[in-house]
């Protein structure tokens, strides 16, 4: 049975905005990670989870509990919000009491919770600093533990790493991952940074304009997207229209890129056009040759192991990811397809 479980939920703002019949299951102690762009109803997921907004429709339970019409209090959520929500006047342990002081909480427990909850994030002995003494990083573990000390049913997390530098955000992602897998609580987190929910999410739930596209492991919507968008958003693909040559039941599905058939590890799609997705390693750089996909080294970013080369054709520019002395730009380069790293998708409707 999930822990936490969406059915049907549904909050209409308007026709194109909110969330529409989202259905979701987590297991105890899981990490949800919320993906999508702008607009795709990941914060509003998150408030109708934490009771800050009151469905149309649907329902959510925890541990088989309906909690869709309960207050926030009553929900027993922790929630850390994007900017952190910490109060400049009080300090750190005061910041870290003030969920528990609002449960009732007070005395000998009050400050056993408090430094247990800070012992959680490593700041044992913080109790008495200031907020405006601390880093960005150092304020998102305060606002974490805030969020831990009432001992919540569920975490819940907006953005919680956004406004910290790359550096900082890398390292207090890692510090992140390691405490909610140590507390082993059930966290859903909202991001709009892949690498982030990648490195996060056990499950990740892709959103497009309020509706659920694809929900699953990050290597499953990686390597077997559900539809077209999870294919063009999850990662990185060069998108080229091809004809379908044979049109079998396959795999492999041939097809003409620029002039040359590919046997692709690709089931077919209706029509004799389709939208093919490629992924930077599933191509190899080789020398020019007769019967390969030709092209010209138009450009090279250099990333250290290995090196993304953009590389224009007859069929359209094609992203590689290769060694950094696999090519030099502008000259010559054949391409030969791998076996895996394809996704074939019928045209969409003009």
């Amino acid at each position: 049975m999930p822990y936490l479980e969406v059915s049907g939920l549904t909050k209409r703002y308007r026709a194109e905005a909110g969330v529409f019949g989202l259905s979701l299951a987590l297991e105890r102690g899981r990490i949800l990670a919320l993906l999508g762009p702008s607009g795709s109803g990941k914060t509003t997921t998150l408030r109708l989870l934490g009771g800050f907004e009151v469905p149309d429709d649907g329902r959510i339970l925890v541990d088989g509990e309906d909690v869709t019409r309960l207050r926030p209090e009553a929900r027993r959520f922790g929630m850390v919000f994007q900017h952190y929500a910490l109060f400049p006047h009080l300090d750190v342990g005061e910041n870290v009491a003030f969920g528990l002081e609002a449960l009732g909480i007070g005395g000998p427990e009050l400050r056993e919770r408090v430094a247990e909850a800070l012992a959680l994030v490593d700041l044992a002995g913080f109790e008495r600093r200031r907020v405006a003494e601390l880093s960005g990083g150092q304020q998102q573990r305060v606002a974490l533990a805030r969020a831990l000390a009432p001992r919540p049913r569920v975490l819940l997390l907006d953005e919680p790493l956004s406004n910290l530098d790359p550096a900082l955000r890398e390292r207090t992602r890692r510090e992140l991952r390691r405490l909610i897998r140590r507390v082993g609580i059930t966290t859903v987190i909202v991001t709009h940074e892949q690498e982030e929910a990648f490195d996060l999410g056990d499950v990740i739930a892709l959103l497009e304009r309020g509706r659920l596209v694809q929900v699953g492991p990050p290597e499953d919507l990686y390597t077997r997207p559900a539809a077209a968008f999870v294919a063009g958003f999850v990662g990185r693909a060069s998108v080229l229209e091809v004809e379908l040559v044979d049109g079998g039941r396959g795999p492999p599905t041939r097809v003409r890129v620029g002039g040359v058939l590919w046997d692709l590890p690709v089931s077919p799609v209706p029509g004799r056009r389709a939208r093919l997705y490629i992924r930077p390693e599933a191509i190899e750089l080789v020398p020019p040759a007769p019967g390969l996909l030709a092209g010209r080294v138009a450009d090279r970013r250099y990333t250290g192991a290995q090196a993304y080369f953009l590389i224009a054709t007859a069929a359209g520019e094609i992203e590689v990811l290769a060694a950094p002395d696999a090519a030099r730009v502008d000259t010559e380069i054949g391409l030969r397809p791998g076996r895996s790293g394809f996704h074939l998708f019928p045209l969409e409707a003009p």
